[in-house]
């Protein structure tokens, strides 16, 4: 089996050693202690509601899966788990993504944006990220494409 890699990081301006497990390997998930938990839950910027948006991306593809909402406590499991957990406003309940479809998100990363207010997950997504049965949540609509050669006047 091979060695996990070291990577840096910067947090808070500081440069950390992390191990980082090898591609084949389960991601781990993080526990945070009570005082690490309470550091990052004092930097979230939560909306009227006590959520903020969170992005699940493809990890090694960067491929924009879908948004879902959390609040901090959705945060929490997600980081000890490793398995993306969503708050739904509709339901005002907890939602673990692959419950009940099998499309599971197993969480690679969680980075927390500069404001505190949105958090990014980088995730393995097994089978269909949206509801509808797509990869993602953002084939439907295209409303702009300048991605492609030709006159854009």
């Amino acid at each position: 089996m091979p060695r996990p890699r070291e990577t840096k990081w910067h947090r808070h301006g500081r440069m950390t050693d992390v191990q980082q497990e090898p591609d084949d390997a389960p991601p781990q998930p993080f526990a945070p202690d009570a005082g690490s938990w309470q550091e990052v839950a004092d930097r979230l910027k939560l909306d009227e509601h006590g959520l903020l948006a969170a992005v699940a991306q493809q990890w090694d593809t960067g491929e924009v899966l879908m948004l879902a909402w959390m609040d901090a406590e959705a945060l929490r499991r997600t980081l000890e788990t490793g398995r993306a957990t969503y708050w739904s406003r509709s339901r005002q309940e907890y939602w673990v993504k692959g419950d009940t479809s099998g499309h599971v998100q197993h969480v690679r990363s969680v980075r927390l944006d500069c404001d505190g207010d949105a958090v990014l997950l980088g995730v393995d997504q097994v089978g269909a990220a949206c509801h509808t049965g797509d990869r993602t949540c953002f084939d439907a609509d295209l409303l702009l494409d300048r991605t492609t050669d030709g006159d854009h006047a």
